[in-house]
């Protein structure tokens, strides 16, 4: 029996032929570039940042000494980093209810074919695209006592008085702040809900119509079940977000007054550029980060959210 040799140029491909990991038919070449980029701007800041939570700062000679727990240990008895969370907190539930509620009913106000109303569509996303400084520092001139338009408009409907300014004051410093928030990305909210506006099956409200169903009975017994796990992710996406809030703070308030706008991103800040204490700042960030993590996967959990 005759043994059937490979010619030159079949040997020369095999030596060729990549493995099939490399070649254009597997995922990993395209995610490649992607991956490298989570991994040097993601993976290694965090990395370093626990490296450093390992070291005790001397402020007094600057010096650092290798001690992994005494940092934690500061944080645990630090009321300021307590006190930031309660306000992150805050700030992340009142203004995801406002954007969220704002967000469906401008959707569902848009909602429609009628002329004109891809134009309001077009104009909602322009808050988006306006950096979160200079829509604080646009807000700040707003809120001004002497000058300021919203603030003028709220002295003449007597909400608040002369004496206490909105930024100045601790109680409604904050919810000034979170209403700049709510200005900027309830557009996003808009724009998500929209499209799950658009995606639902319509044979479900012609039935309910002919049932007699009003709109409102509609929007509660259909709308919102289907578009429960829609609604849920947006709330996932803005509220890891809203955690990290640090733009609106600074550039507003500065944390003030006192503490009262302080949140765990803007203490951070404030430990890091301040202070210079590197290590107890890169322990409140991860500190932010487990407890990101934390809320993340209960709400994850409980509202069974999918990607």
């Amino acid at each position: 029996m005759s043994t059937v040799h490979p010619s030159a140029d079949e040997r020369a491909d095999n030596r060729l032929r990549l493995p099939r990991w490399m070649t254009s038919e597997h995922p990993l070449p395209w995610l490649f570039p992607c991956i490298s980029l989570l991994l040097v701007f993601g993976l290694y800041p965090i990395l370093y940042s626990l490296w450093l939570t390992m070291y005790k700062r001397n402020p007094a000679t600057r010096m650092e000494t290798f001690d992994p727990a005494w940092n934690w240990s500061r944080l645990w008895a630090d009321e300021r980093v307590w006190d930031a969370l309660q306000v992150t907190l805050t700030y992340t539930f009142v203004a995801i209810i406002l954007q969220l509620t704002l967000g469906m009913l401008i959707a569902l106000l848009l909602d429609t074919d009628r002329k004109g109303f891809g134009i309001l569509r077009a104009l909602m996303t322009l808050p988006l695209v306006v950096p979160p400084a200079v829509t604080g520092m646009m807000f700040l001139l707003m809120y001004d006592g002497s000058f300021g338009v919203i603030s003028h408009a709220l002295y003449d409907l007597g909400i608040i008085s002369k004496d206490d300014p909105l930024l100045a004051t601790g109680s409604t410093a904050l919810l000034a702040v979170i209403i700049v928030d709510v200005w900027q990305w309830t557009p996003f909210m808009v724009l998500i809900m929209l499209a799950g506006l658009r995606a639902l099956p319509k044979d479900p409200f012609e039935a309910a119509a002919i049932d007699g169903a009003t709109d409102v009975q509609a929007f509660f017994k259909l709308t919102l079940p289907m578009m429960s796990k829609i609604i849920a992710l947006a709330v996932l996406i803005r509220g890891i977000d809203l955690f990290r809030v640090f733009d609106y703070v600074k550039v507003m308030t500065d944390s003030g007054p006192g503490t009262a706008t302080e949140t765990l991103t803007a203490y951070t800040g404030t430990i890091y550029f301040k202070s210079a204490n590197f290590p107890f700042a890169s322990t409140v960030a991860i500190f932010t980060l487990l407890v990101v993590l934390i809320v993340a996967n209960v709400f994850i959990k409980v509202f069974k959210v999918r990607f």
